[in-house]
């Protein structure tokens, strides 16, 4: 989830050359601030199930 929203942030937020260090830092704050705001939420593209299925081999297996 940390991944998606940087991501985000560079979208829409640091595509560009800042200045300086508190020009950045109010440029992220004016950016969370809007996001909290907005409660945007992450869209899930599939379930944990099909999520365990399409990656096998990254998740253990656990026996009962």
């Amino acid at each position: 989830m940390a991944e998606i929203e940087l991501s985000a942030l560079v979208r829409t937020c640091l595509k560009r050359r800042i200045p300086d260090k508190e020009t950045l830092r109010r440029e992220v704050q004016a950016w969370a601030d809007e996001r909290n705001q907005k409660a945007v939420r992450v869209e899930w593209h599939f379930t944990t199930a099909d999520a365990r299925t399409k990656l096998k081999r990254l998740y253990p297996k656990i026996h009962d």
